[in-house]
């Protein structure tokens, strides 16, 4: 029976100690200590004991009952305290205050850019590409003709891994693994980050983005590119702006041009922003290498194509009269918050 008494006792103390609640506790007092509850069946056994055993069963049943009561007592003291301590710091609140509006992030300016020309060339028929940051050097230089001696493999320019690998220094590449995987026609838009061994300044960076395009079908021509980009440049940048094409070289395309976009922070009359030359160079387009085919597997004599690229941080330059690259990526709020 003393057993009994003791394991009722643990278990009334265990209780009383979870008890997180006034209600909690006041459930624990009447499960050991109401009228139906285990101390109250404790007497009832004490009417079956012997005149000599009801004495000592007594004493113990009643310092289970004080041990009980005084557990409550202590227990609703602190849980009443800890009310009063919450009453009174929600008594401190002025509900009638505004709440604390939560600000919300933007869309980053370069992110809106490439998302404002991708859209302009998806209305043109073109689809989305994308590639891996990491590539090959065969995709990167090789199968865009790209001879071994030129300056752009040296690692003064380029980013190359200890597995032989690189960081990409265009979004060509993704052409190559485009015209590998399908045949002709093809249409694609490519917006990516790529990557250069340059030095920051206002307007060069080690890491940036540019959005490759490429159309390969039958007689495709020149006069085609010009319309796509005189198209692109129109919807960018307002129908009064003009663009123009400067010869050049580049390795992947014969003919090629470098092409401008005419400023528009001062209409072409020349400003600092165009080195007041009325001009912004955007960057290098031209009709597909017919050597680029051959290294994917097209014929050369079937297909036609041209390609261009667009400088992403340029445009964005352009288009929010920044004068300073590295503005877009310092982070900072009070620049950023500008384009909300």
């Amino acid at each position: 029976m003393n057993n009994n008494i003791n394991s009722i006792k643990e278990e009334a103390l265990q209780e009383i100690t979870k008890a997180d609640t006034l209600s909690q506790l006041e459930a624990a007092r009447i499960k050991f200590l109401g009228k139906k509850g285990k101390v109250s069946d404790l007497l009832e056994k004490m009417k079956k004991m012997t005149p000599d055993e009801k004495p000592l069963f007594g004493k113990q049943v009643n310092s289970l009952k004080v041990s009980i009561q005084a557990g409550i007592a202590e227990a609703k003291k602190s849980l009443e305290q800890k009310s009063e301590r919450l009453c009174s710091f929600v008594d401190k609140i002025d509900i009638t205050l505004p709440g604390l509006k939560k600000k919300l992030g933007t869309v980053h300016p370069i992110t809106q850019t490439i998302e404002d020309v991708v859209a302009i060339f998806r209305d043109m028929g073109f689809s989305f590409a994308d590639g891996p940051d990491i590539e090959t050097e065969f995709n990167n230089f090789d199968a865009l003709n790209t001879p071994e001696d030129h300056p752009s493999r040296d690692l003064q320019d380029t980013f190359y891994l200890e597995n032989g690998s690189l960081l990409r220094t265009q979004t060509s590449p993704v052409q190559i693994r485009v015209m590998m995987s399908k045949k002709p026609p093809i249409q694609i838009i490519a917006p990516g980050r790529v990557y250069r061994n340059d030095t920051p300044d206002a307007t060069h960076g080690h890491t940036f983005h540019q959005i490759e395009g490429l159309y390969v079908d039958k007689k495709v021509s020149f006069a085609d590119l010009k319309g796509v980009l005189h198209s692109c440049a129109r919807q960018l940048m307002g129908k009064d702006v003009k663009i123009r094409f400067r010869p050049h070289f580049f390795p992947f395309t014969e003919p090629s041009v470098e092409y401008d976009f005419s400023c528009v922070m001062c209409g072409g009359k020349g400003c600092k922003i165009c080195k007041n030359s009325g001009w912004i160079e955007i960057s290098g387009a031209g009709m597909v290498d017919p050597r680029v085919y051959e290294k994917v597997g097209y014929d050369p004599e079937k297909y036609s194509g041209y390609a261009f690229g667009l400088g992403i941080e340029r445009i964005a330059m352009i288009k929010y009269g920044i004068d300073d690259l590295r503005l877009f990526y310092e982070n900072d709020e009070r620049f950023l918050n500008q384009f909300a």
